[in-house]
């Protein structure tokens, strides 16, 4: 019994327990150790596309123009960089391994809620200049005009956001295609980051991107919003099928920010500046406006969902384990 349950888990099941634990430690290294964020691939990649778009880039044309060379953009950084590395794994000797790089380097804002921490403590002794510093490589809105309510809420909000298309994202997309999808649709976020529709000069030229990106992570920022709602009782689970209207370009994370906003019961959203320029975004008001003491609460209220989301990777595979194990009665 024993020789064939053990059989059975190694040779029919071997792939499906790699992937999990392949998974598994990939998410646990990004979030206990970070790699520095000047060290991150992905932010080299950011910065290549901004470099791009400072070159073909024409806010002064059509509205059409602007968004056929945003996809031809979008299409010369993605497509080859995603084909090579994706080549790469098919030829790797241990595949397992390269998988296990690749979610790593995806997860590159798991370990923000540290950085989060280091801004409450600089916050709560008046160093926002600190703060500041701190926050600015995180976030794409300007940070030297903010006061100690802007510093927190801009935090809040990533934490808020940073897992839909960290923690959520990379275990939903390898789930169902593996490690080469999850790439691919973190290099596209990485693309909207760096060209945010947010912004005037981007508004036209990221419009194929920002479209594809919310497509795409509509179903992780729902579940992600739903383990976040698990945690604030029955009106935080009605907010989940009724996401405020805001600003068109913030549509894809709106439903977080309103739950963390509601569970925290403090003030989110508001007036946003990028390059210096003023963007109107609709509060959301549950309560007064945050200061360094509700960066705390929000770290456990994202650090409980993404512990959620780590359940799931642990429990599935023993459950199956058990399944089997059963089957061989």
């Amino acid at each position: 019994m024993h020789t064939s349950f053990y059989q059975q888990l190694v040779e029919i099941d071997g792939a499906l327990f790699e992937g999990f634990l392949v998974l598994f430690f990939a998410l646990l290294l990004a979030r206990l150790a970070p790699l520095p964020r000047e060290m991150q691939p992905l932010i080299w990649f950011g910065h290549l596309a901004k470099q791009l778009a400072a070159k073909v880039n024409r806010p002064e044309r059509s509205p059409s123009q602007q968004a056929t060379a945003g996809f031809l953009a979008m299409m010369l950084l993605l497509f080859p960089f995603w084909a090579i590395i994706t080549f790469l794994l098919e030829l790797a000797a241990f595949p397992w391994f390269f998988e296990f790089l690749v979610l790593y380097l995806c997860l590159t804002d798991a370990g923000f809620s540290q950085v989060a921490d280091e801004i409450a403590k600089a916050l709560k002794r008046g160093d926002n200049a600190s703060a500041k510093k701190l926050l600015q490589p995180w976030v794409v809105r300007d940070t030297d005009s903010l006061s100690e309510i802007g510093l927190a809420k801009a935090t809040i909000e990533k934490l808020a956001t940073a897992p839909i298309y960290g923690t959520a994202s990379t275990i939903f997309f390898f789930a169902i295609a593996g490690a080469p999808l999850v790439l691919a649709v973190r290099m596209l976020k990485q693309l909207e980051l760096s060209w945010p529709p947010i912004q005037p000069k981007y508004q036209h030229f990221c419009s194929t991107v920002n479209g594809v990106s919310i497509i795409l992570l509509a179903i992780p920022a729902w579940l992600w919003s739903l383990s976040l709602a698990i945690q604030g009782g029955p009106k935080a689970f009605a907010k989940l099928f009724r996401a405020p209207k805001n600003h068109h370009a913030i549509r894809g994370y709106v439903l977080s920010v309103n739950l963390v906003a509601s569970i925290l019961r403090i003030e989110l959203g508001g007036p946003q500046k990028f390059a210096g320029v003023r963007i109107n975004v609709d509060k959301l008001c549950y309560g007064p406006q945050p200061t360094s003491d509700d960066i705390t609460p929000a770290i456990k209220l994202t650090s409980r969902a993404c512990a959620i989301w780590f359940s799931f990777i642990i429990i599935l595979p023993l459950l199956w384990a058990s399944l089997r194990w059963l089957q061989s009665l």
